[in-house]
């Protein structure tokens, strides 16, 4: 595209969108016919200001129109949403959308994972040189005995929560965030979650543990799990509009599916949390098992009918996660 000419094309309808907003000042004392003059360059200006930042990037430039078209939003909308009703829209409509969204990715991960884990887990436990090539007897004993159970009652309930959340939510926020160099650190991350996950329950399994570790692994790593299994399916996604952006061009593609990664990453940290806070103050506790796995089943029921109800709601409705969706109505296709 050649800048100079779109610019030497545009410029006078820039200058009298400004020339609108000031005198919008005071809007009684301009015509009908000007306030919808307005509301038309709004639309075409903001149109303008996207095509300039995907093909023309000039910074300069680009700041001036983002301020006029950022003017000229307020006086056409108003002023935004307060605080309460941006954040109850994200948990209502947002969040759930964009993961419903992706639905496919989730289960699709989800049973890759858990087919790895399993078949790790039935590797080790019933082949001899796999159980005796990947640790040695004296740490299986350890762990089967000692080490495992000690991992989620050897620090302060209150203080463990907080390390478990550090950690989860640094693991989730890497598979998403890595997706965008092809998904390639995303599968590296969802691989070693997977690995960590079979190997441990097949030692478990070897030595007649397989009751102590899914008693302990259930109450909280349900939910833990599926999170993080949801976080790589999102980093994957994100990859994935690299290699194929449909039939949006690669930047846009890319830049949708970042914009909506970010929405999820935030309400999986959040559930994050809720899983954090069973690791510390349920798994370890001296509930009944069956109520320990039953507190684990129903976070998880929780987050699953949460996402299908109002994420399937959401995307009836045309809603896709993107947190730039709402601007989408501000643009006006124009030369």
């Amino acid at each position: 595209m050649d800048l100079d000419a779109y610019v030497g094309r545009h410029r006078g309808e820039w200058a009298r969108l400004e020339e609108l907003v000031r005198r919008a000042a005071r809007p009684r004392r301009m015509p009908a016919a000007e306030l919808d003059e307005l509301v038309e360059l709004y639309q075409k200006v903001a149109t303008h200001l996207s095509v300039i930042r995907s093909r023309g990037p000039d910074p300069v430039l680009v700041d001036r129109l983002a301020g006029t078209v950022t003017r000229a939003r307020s006086v056409v909308v108003g002023t935004r949403e307060p605080g309460w009703r941006v954040a109850g829209r994200y948990v209502a409509v947002t969040f759930p959308a964009a993961v419903y969204a992706r639905r496919g990715w989730v289960l699709a991960t989800c049973a890759a994972c858990l087919a790895v884990a399993v078949a790790l887990g039935l590797w080790v436990a019933h082949s001899p040189a796999a159980h005796s090539g990947l640790l040695p007897p004296d740490e299986v004993r350890q762990l089967c005995h000692r080490d495992f159970a000690r991992y989620y009652s050897e620090n302060p309930a209150s203080s463990f929560a907080a390390q478990v959340w550090t950690n989860n939510a640094w693991v989730a926020a890497s598979a998403i965030a890595s997706g965008a160099l092809l998904g390639l650190p995303t599968l590296v991350v969802l691989l070693f979650n997977s690995v960590n996950l079979g190997i441990v329950g097949g030692y478990m399994a070897s030595c007649g543990e397989s009751s102590q570790f899914f008693t302990l692994i259930l109450p909280h790593g349900m939910l833990e799990l599926a999170v993080v299994f949801t976080a790589g399916a999102v980093g994957l996604r994100l990859g994935w509009s690299i290699i194929d952006p449909g039939p949006r061009r690669r930047v846009e593609a890319l830049a949708a599916e970042g914009r909506a990664a970010v929405a999820i990453s935030l309400g999986l940290a959040a559930a994050l949390a809720v899983s954090g806070l069973i690791e510390a103050f349920v798994t370890p506790s001296s509930l009944p098992a069956g109520v320990r796995i039953g507190i684990g089943a129903f976070a998880l029921a929780m987050f699953v009918g949460y996402i299908q109800i109002y994420g399937a709601r959401a995307v009836a409705a045309g809603e896709s996660g993107d947190l730039d969706r709402e601007l989408s109505a501000d643009l006006a296709p124009v030369s």
